[in-house]
Formats: C-alpha cells, sequence, structure tokens
C-alpha cells in the first residue's frame, strides 16, 4: 500500500469546508485544490478534488457531480486527542457552531474531558483530553 487517506464528498461546500477547518485548526493547510471547469457547467468553480492538511493528517475533499441520497454519519469521525483544557475547549466551541452537539463536553468515566460534535457541514469530530 502507498497511502491511506480520508476522503470527505460534499455536495457543493468542499471549498467553504476547506476554509472553515483552516479557521478552526492552526496548523491547517490547504494543499491543493483542483476545480471543474467550463466542461462541467453545472459545477463550474467548485472542488473536483482538493486536499487539506490538519496536523499531519492529509484528507481529501470534493464537491460530487453526481446526486445521491446519502450523507456523512457519526459512525464515522475524526478522534482528536488535546493537550491541553484550553485546545480541546477552543475546537469544541468551534466546531459546534452550526453544529449539533451529540456528547456534550464533559468527564466521563473514560475521559477526564470528552466531546463529540457533528460540524455544520455533517462532518463528526470526537474530542479528548486526558491529563
Amino acid at each position: 500500500m502507498k497511502s491511506m487517506t480520508p476522503f470527505l464528498m460534499f455536495e457543493g461546500r468542499a471549498e467553504e469546508a476547506m476554509n472553515y477547518y483552516m479557521e478552526v485548526f492552526k496548523d491547517a493547510e490547504i494543499r491543493y485544490v483542483n476545480k471543474y471547469g467550463e466542461d462541467t457547467p453545472e459545477m463550474e468553480g467548485k472542488i473536483m478534488q482538493g486536499v487539506i492538511r490538519i496536523h499531519d493528517q492529509l484528507i481529501m475533499m470534493m464537491d460530487s457531480n453526481v446526486p445521491h441520497e446519502f450523507t456523512f454519519t457519526p459512525s464515522m469521525s475524526f478522534f482528536i486527542e488535546c493537550r491541553s483544557m484550553m485546545e480541546i475547549e477552543n475546537y469544541y466551541r468551534k466546531l459546534k457552531k452550526k453544529g449539533a452537539i451529540l456528547m456534550p463536553l464533559d468527564e466521563y468515566g473514560f475521559s477526564d474531558s470528552f466531546g463529540w460534535i457533528q460540524d455544520q457541514f455533517g462532518v463528526s469530530w470526537q474530542l479528548n483530553f486526558s491529563r
């Protein structure tokens, strides 16, 4: 295997999501963007393929040019191990904006501080901080 990369398929909001994640995560970087052109007028300007790096993780993204009846599900999520309470609280505050709280930020038996968010795009994030 050469590599394995998470791949997120959006319906017209991939660029918005990439820019949002650049705001949420200070060390995020957009690595590559290829947009649909004039030959696909209904998708022109949307993301055909994009890659963002968050910390050390590459994530591919695209806007689907084919309608589909599925979207993101919380059964697949990004798990972030935070370095401090300040960091977990910051991510929690930003990711819950216009999103849904699946598990509120709190102390649980398995964690000193844990929260599970579905962001405004439907992508799920599990945030954890253990002392």
